[in-house]
């Protein structure tokens, strides 16, 4: 395995990660967000206001993306596996 091939791995490695984060992230910055302007528009300034729903909403969405996230990760051993069959 030369360098070009590791560095493949790598960045494919890397694009999986941002996959897998990107939907639980997004819904947590739309949340925070919301709960923010929520709480700027009514001038209600808890500072615990912003984790119960946050810790929710990502739960919600950990169970919804689960399967999700669950096929990239095959995916990609699938595709590691095959290339170290190659060698």
């Amino acid at each position: 395995m030369n360098g070009a091939e590791v560095l493949d791995i790598g960045r494919d490695a890397i694009w999986l990660t941002l996959q897998l984060c990107a939907p639980i992230l997004i819904v947590g910055l739309v949340v925070g967000v919301a709960i923010g302007l929520f709480q700027a528009l009514t001038q209600i300034q808890e500072a615990t206001l912003i984790y119960a729903p946050k810790i929710v909403a990502i739960f919600i969405s950990l169970l919804i993306f689960l399967p999700f996230m669950g096929a990239l990760m095959s995916g990609f051993m699938r595709h590691i596996a095959a290339r170290i069959a190659a060698l």
